[in-house]
């Protein structure tokens, strides 16, 4: 199964831009987790959420690597 994470961490960064990737990578919208923190604000919640999830053999899918 598909995953998708997404995250911004300053005002300057669009997150939809993040979303509408990933919709068209093929992840469904209910498998799209998304966070908004500061660099200072280490903890990602639903980025935990969706770790928990996985299974063998499931693909996360991220807009970036930073």
């Amino acid at each position: 199964m598909l995953f998708g994470y997404a995250r911004i961490s300053t005002s300057s960064q669009n997150l939809d831009l993040q979303v509408d990737t990933l919709l068209k990578a093929g992840v469904d919208k209910k498998n799209i987790y998304k966070d908004i923190s500061s660099v200072v604000k280490a903890h990602r919640k639903n980025l935990d959420v969706m770790l928990d999830k996985l299974q063998k053999d499931d693909i996360v899918v991220v807009w970036k690597m930073d």
